[in-house]
């Protein structure tokens, strides 16, 4: 399995560049899942169903199954946020994993750049960033930038950049590295 990230400010266009990425890397014949870091307060379940309402009892896990999907939510309640090496072991097996956010971390990615945006650089801070998707051209960086809206050309970074899950040097933990 291998990983490589997206990183990026709110706005970039992170989410909207992996629903164009995920089909093209599909077409190539590659299993891909994803991995995003979300906001403190986010929830995928909804009042008035069961499942929600076992949670809200006290369970630790809730998994819901059906013919078509399976979903299983785990409460932390209180306990530190994982890191993202161990949200990574849960995933099954796969040829690629794209991971938004976390990118304080230290494995490989893709800066995603929008000049609308007003946000400084990440890549001069982050050696773990290997290239740079932008809207705009970018003559002094000395990293590959990719047109944000060539897709082709970032799934063949994503190809050349992945690295197994088990090559990248994973950081000691760090409180404020989710994000």
């Amino acid at each position: 399995m291998r990983v490589i990230g997206f990183a990026g400010w709110s706005g970039a266009g992170k989410t909207t560049l992996l629903a164009r990425l995920i089909p093209v890397l599909v077409a190539r014949g590659h299993s891909v899942s994803t991995l995003k870091h979300a906001h403190h307060n986010f929830d995928v379940d909804k009042p008035g169903k069961d499942s929600h309402t076992h949670r809200m009892a006290g369970a630790t896990e809730v998994l819901v199954a059906s013919a078509n999907r399976w979903a299983l939510m785990h409460e932390l309640r209180g306990a530190p946020e994982p890191e993202l090496l161990e949200l990574l072991a849960h995933l099954a097996p796969v040829d690629l994993v794209l991971v938004e956010g976390y990118k304080r971390d230290h494995h490989p990615k893709i800066e995603i750049h929008r000049a609308e945006v007003g946000k400084p650089f990440l890549h001069p801070e982050d050696p773990h960033i290997v290239a740079i998707a932008s809207d705009s051209a970018l003559p002094d960086v000395a990293l590959p930038v990719i047109g944000l809206d060539d897709v082709e050309a970032i799934a063949d970074a994503v190809e050349r950049h992945a690295v197994p899950v088990e090559r990248v040097p994973w950081r000691l933990p760090d409180p404020q590295a989710a994000g």
